[in-house]
């Protein structure tokens, strides 16, 4: 299959391109040919994939003429730059920034969902990965809105600093030194020490007093789930994690549904596991769950006790795997195969 391939990965020096590298190779593109793309300032490094070492090539030099399929995760204004001229190059481009979500013309794709939405496109069409944080909780929700449909969600997400990237991992990594260390901390990637504290604020404020993250989650569910009737009211937090993702979520369904069937439905459902145990070790965590997994985990699965058709939960996920490189990596094999990703 991967063998007659010709796959680049655009940011392959990043966080989550090395991610996307390690992961390409777990789930069978061991042997395509794959072109590492970074900036000029790369230039002469080596990044990993398997058991090979790749050379790091520079993206604008690079003809995609040839190329299959491009995953692109190196910041919007480089997939607006150079996307477009992949795709005009019959390059199909799977691209995990902010670029092209809420384009009407280009799909957003979560496979366990709406993996439909990729059958019969044509070589050099852009597909969108969602924000991480979003991909956790709709691939939590999706068995509940297929069973009874969701009216609105309140949300609150608790984001790892991988999500800021390898520099905001260092960041918490050396505050949380100079802090044990009693030195002053300075402060970079984050408006306000992360190491030993929680932030309310992630990304740029907008007009409505909510950060465009947490809008994120309030346009792009709405896509993903082809229902502009949900709302998403969302406070997006950063804590000192390193990776994954955690959310609070709790939502009003548009019909009535036992919290059984909830359970029921959401065992079915592809990539997520729920644990019922209500043992507090079992509960799930970035820490003892998510981190380095390919699925969804929920716990603390509840009937609100203030709405007759409200729920809660607590969801979590590997922020870099599933919210960002193996999600675009399930793209790549559905578009390939033409199988759901859980069924290989």
């Amino acid at each position: 299959m991967s063998n007659k391939l010709n796959i680049a990965v655009v940011g392959a020096t990043g966080a989550v391109g090395e991610a996307m590298l390690s992961i390409l190779a777990e789930y069978g593109f061991a042997d395509a040919n794959v072109h590492a793309l970074a900036s000029a300032q790369s230039l002469g490094k080596t990044v990993a994939f398997g058991y090979r070492s790749l050379a790091v090539e520079v993206l604008d030099d690079f003809d995609f003429a040839g190329t299959d399929f491009a995953l692109f995760s190196a910041g919007a204004g480089i997939s607006l730059a150079h996307a477009p001229r992949a795709a005009k190059a019959a390059c199909t481009v799977i691209d995990n920034t902010s670029a092209f979500r809420l384009d009407d013309n280009i799909p957003l794709v979560v496979p366990e969902i709406n993996g439909d939405l990729l059958k019969g496109l044509p070589a050099g069409s852009i597909i969108a990965n969602p924000n991480c944080s979003t991909i956790q909780m709709v691939v939590a929700i999706a068995p509940i809105h297929a069973a009874a449909g969701i009216d609105r969600i309140n949300v609150a997400t608790y984001q790892s600093v991988s999500g800021a990237g390898s520099e905001g991992m260092e960041e918490l990594a050396r505050q949380t030194m100079d802090r044990l260390s009693f030195k002053d901390i300075k402060t970079s990637v984050f408006a306000q020490p992360i190491a030993f504290n929680a932030i309310p604020m992630i990304d740029s404020m907008q007009d409505n007093e909510y950060t465009r993250e947490e809008m994120k989650l309030h346009w792009e569910t709405r896509k993903i789930m082809r229902d502009e009737a949900i709302g998403v009211n969302a406070t997006a937090v950063r804590v000192p994690v390193f990776y994954g993702h955690s959310e609070a979520v709790h939502l009003e369904t548009s019909q009535d549904i036992s919290i059984e069937a909830v359970r029921e439905a959401m065992h079915k459902a592809p990539g997520l596991q729920l644990v019922d145990d209500l043992d507090p070790q079992a509960q799930v965590t970035a820490v003892t769950h998510a981190a380095g997994k390919d699925d969804v985990f929920v716990s603390r699965l509840r009937r609100d006790l203030t709405h007759p058709r409200g729920i809660s939960m607590w969801v979590v996920s590997d922020n870099v795997r599933k919210g960002a490189a193996l999600n675009a990596v399930q793209i790549l094999k559905m578009m390939v195969t033409g199988k759901m990703p859980v069924e290989t």
